[in-house]
């Protein structure tokens, strides 16, 4: 195993060396080699823990996104999915400019008569989806920033697919947590694990003159992490149980097509889904069904990740973002995880999966505000501490989470 480990190295650091736009001191897949990579292209800001070990990259150029992060200092994992082809490229793409990161701002919803993403009028099919240039391409603006937290904000002004005009201000701050802040989330002391954490508070104002209502569409926050896959990785989602007729249907898995039950378990209060990067699949969980945590295990590298975020319980209205003209544009999901996997001409943008939540839709007066925290949560060491904090959030033991797949 020794041989092999130092194997995998060298192959990995002669694939870096052999790129002739990366001269990195950092192995491929540190933090350290993504934080050259990237900031060979632009500007990071890097918010750093107790001694420097939890480090966190966000990018004000893009949307003040949290690119990547790392339990040990730069030497350590990159945690986050970054895409290395297309930043070292430096193209331009028409429909979306697909760079990674655990935690970027986006805005709902993706589909129907009220969607950001398609133009007027125009058929709901992928060469008509363009992620508009506000919260792809453009910057955002740093407010102030210190070593654990920095501020941003950014004016937007869209136009939705029934023609009616959205003007706001984006408001978005990324803080560091501490173990004690962590332990609050989980309800768990963190004091004896390897972590890094951070929370997104992200708020959106009516800078217009007209409120947003359901006649002439509101807009959601909508946060996505994308993270790196793994055959030994599954993806965790507790919810509310009960029967269909009284909370729906327990997940929403028509996004892409049915998924294979060897690639997705529901049970009565909670599923398992893998997310190895091999097959495209999306799932969802509608308000009468979500709870305020999700999560991730790779069982390999003992690495558990969880999702927490604020959840009103009273408030049914989600924007939907199905690809169609809808009956109920507001009965959408609040929790959605995607695995990545082969299109059907045989590319793929990952591989990675997404963790990813929405605030409730925003029927905003002017001058109105809606705030929306997402907060993530690595962490690793003894497995028995991981097992506490696994059922406590999760309501699954790690020996249920080893046996689904």
């Amino acid at each position: 195993m020794k041989y092999k480990t130092i194997l995998i190295s060298v192959i990995a650091l002669l694939a870096g060396c052999n790129n002739k736009n990366v001269n990195s001191a950092f192995l491929p897949g540190s933090f350290g080699y993504d934080v050259e990579l990237i900031r060979s292209h632009h500007e990071l800001i890097i918010l750093k823990g107790g001694q420097g070990k939890s480090v966190v990259a966000v990018s004000p150029a893009w949307q003040g996104r949290v690119m990547t992060s790392s339990l040990s200092g730069p030497e350590g994992k990159s945690l986050g999915w970054i895409n290395h082809e297309l930043i070292r490229s430096g193209r331009t793409e028409k429909q979306i400019h697909a760079f990674g990161g655990e935690d970027r701002f986006w805005l709902g919803p993706e589909g129907g008569q009220f969607s950001i993403y398609f133009k007027p009028g125009v058929p709901f099919t992928f060469e008509n989806w363009f992620v508009p240039d506000e919260i792809d391409t453009e910057p955002f603006e740093i407010v102030n920033s210190t070593s654990s937290e920095v501020n941003f904000r950014k004016k937007l002004n869209l136009l939705n697919y029934s023609n009616n005009r959205f003007d706001l201000l984006v408001e978005r701050k990324v803080k560091l947590l501490d173990k004690k802040g962590v332990s609050r989330v989980l309800g768990l002391s963190a004091s004896d694990l390897d972590l890094v954490a951070y929370e997104t508070v992200n708020t959106i104002t009516n800078m217009g003159d007209h409120e947003w209502t359901k006649e002439t569409g509101m807009l959601s926050i909508w946060i996505l992490g994308m993270f790196q896959p793994s055959p030994t990785t599954t993806v965790v989602i507790p919810f509310i149980s009960g029967s269909d007729t009284d909370f729906g249907a327990r997940v929403n898995d028509s996004y892409f097509g049915k998924i294979p039950e060897e690639r997705l378990k529901v049970e009565e209060d909670v599923l398992f889904f893998l997310a190895d990067g091999k097959m495209r699949g999306r799932i969802g969980i509608s308000a009468r069904r979500a709870q305020p945590f999700m999560g991730a295990y790779n069982e390999e590298t003992n690495l558990m990740t969880i999702v927490n975020f604020t959840h009103d319980r009273e408030n049914s209205e989600y924007v939907n973002s199905m690809w169609a003209l809808q009956e109920d544009p507001f009965s959408g999901d609040v929790i959605n995880s995607y695995n990545d996997g082969p299109l059907e001409d045989g590319s793929q943008m990952g591989p990675f999966f997404e963790l990813e939540s929405s605030s409730p839709a925003a029927g905003l007066a002017p001058g109105s505000s809606l705030t929306h925290v997402h907060r993530t949560i690595h962490l690793t060491g003894d497995k028995a501490i991981l097992d506490s904090i696994s059922q406590k959030v999760l309501a699954v033991s790690l020996a249920e989470v080893y046996a689904a797949f």
